[in-house]
């Protein structure tokens, strides 16, 4: 009788998966998915974190949901991105195969200043998103001491790509990296077209009958547009006769204060004193989350830049169409087709993003699901952390037509434009939660028949 194969462990270092951040959610979704190949360990980052430094086994609750009954899986939080320390002792207490790390490579630049000591023994995987161009070639130090890279986005890995063609003696090929496109997917049982309970609308929106649903949530910061927002919304119903301006309404989940971006309640009473505008400010569970989706007949995502948009591609997974500034990875969103092809990750490799309409606004075709909004206009901000990054930046009266737009369509068009969306999504497009799975073992097991361990010391011959 031949030998049970063993399941390998993996590290993973991203948001505690406990947590709401899109990074925790996608963190989740890639560790119960694939509980059938690989047993998990997670170093749970978050700020300050009021668990820092306990241990829980979570392999009950994981084998409950999964349905998987050897599913294992381990949580060590921690306060900030971890340190050389921790990682030491993880690896020694519980002598993973692979690190997978999921989340901006800045924050944890110690980890990659360790990668000559980790992968003389196991390999540093890293599920990388990017969110705009210029190629940042600064960030190839991180690539270089990864042995896979997965991209969260097609513009992410024609990225990733581009970096790696630096000509240079000294700098390893892109030939000899492990490169993959591993589509974000979003978790089809949990986001799907449903009633919502009368309870939750009511608690929402009260006993009025909105003609008119709009729905924006996100963190109130500066590069989430939340101000635009607002502003686009008041021109919209601007554009309403007298006798409709109060049937529609603007629902904005998010902290409306935020020292990291503004004040919205002010905002929406300059911009917008007319307009209906309600902030939901209520933790919800990821259930009543798809709630808030169902009983919104729009959603907007019109970030300046955007990895991926988890809120937009969610909505339409539950069946609710969006407005979205044609962006990062949102691009990924929009079913954008030339000559009646979807668009590939490798096509983003000569394209680098779709972006500036003075070269693309006519040239493709879109899902029914969705009303790109082009940005008209590009600034280059930065850090020092991030040198440069380009911001797109729509016009709020364009954004304003996008709402029109879907305010016009019928309750039924809406929807069916939806659920066209999710069954894009779950086919030819990918962005479902089992193919992200599928292919990250995929990428993860490739890398592991492959690999080889980084040499301690290079000896060079003396001439």
């Amino acid at each position: 009788m031949a030998e049970e194969r063993k399941k390998k462990k993996i590290l993973l270092l991203s948001d505690d998966l406990r947590m709401s951040s899109g990074i925790a959610t996608v963190s989740k979704d890639l560790v119960f998915g694939t509980f059938e190949h690989y047993d998990w360990v997670q170093l749970g980052a978050a700020v300050d974190h009021p668990e820092k430094g306990k241990e829980f086994d979570l392999g009950e609750d994981a084998r409950r949901i999964s349905g998987i009954e050897d599913a294992s899986l381990k949580i060590i939080p921690w306060s900030g991105y971890g340190d050389a320390n921790i990682l030491r002792e993880l690896i020694m207490r519980h002598q993973p195969d692979a690190i997978l790390h999921f989340t901006d490579p800045r924050y944890w630049r110690w980890l990659y200043e360790m990668e000559a000591e980790l992968r003389q023994n196991i390999p540093i995987l890293f599920y990388h998103i990017w969110d705009d161009l210029p190629d940042p070639k600064y960030n190839r130090d991180y690539y270089e001491s990864c042995d896979w890279l997965g991209c969260i986005s097609r513009q992410t890995y024609g990225i990733v790509n581009r970096v790696g063609k630096i000509d240079s003696e000294t700098i390893k090929p892109l030939e000899d990296w492990q490169v993959s496109y591993v589509p974000h997917g979003i978790n089809s049982d949990l986001y799907k077209p449903m009633d919502v309970p009368e309870d939750f609308r009511q608690k929402l929106l009260g006993d009025k009958d909105y003609k008119f649903v709009l729905f924006w949530m996100n963190r109130n910061i500066k590069r989430k547009q939340p101000s635009d927002v607002i502003w686009a919304f008041s021109k919209f119903v601007d554009g309403l006769p007298e006798e409709d301006k109060d049937k529609v309404c603007l629902v904005m989940h998010t902290a409306p204060i935020d020292n990291n971006g503004t004040d919205l309640i002010k905002v929406a009473e300059t911009l917008a004193p007319k307009c209906d505008i309600k902030f939901s400010t209520d933790r919800v569970s990821q259930e009543q989350l798809n709630y808030l989706y169902n009983l919104s007949d729009a959603t907007i995502n019109i970030a300046g830049n955007e990895g991926f948009g988890l809120v937009t591609a969610e909505s339409v997974m539950a069946g609710t169409p969006s407005i979205v500034n044609v962006t990062g990875g949102l691009q990924d969103q929009c079913g954008f087709k030339v000559d009646g092809k979807y668009l590939t990750a490798e096509d983003y490799i000569e394209i680098g993003s779709l972006h500036d309409w003075r070269k693309w606004e006519d040239k493709v075709t879109h899902g029914s699901w969705v009303k790109p909004v082009w940005s008209r206009v590009q600034t280059m901000v930065g850090s020092v952390p991030t040198p440069y990054i380009i911001d797109d930046k729509v016009d709020v009266y364009e954004v304003a037509d996008a709402i029109r737009y879907w305010y016009d369509k019928t309750p039924q068009e809406r929807k069916e434009a939806g659920l066209e969306g999710r069954k894009e999504f779950m086919g030819e497009m990918g962005l479902n939660r089992g193919n992200m799975c599928d292919t990250l073992v995929e990428g993860i097991e490739t890398t592991f028949k492959n690999w080889k361990p980084k040499k301690k010391f290079n000896v060079y011959k003396l001439r």
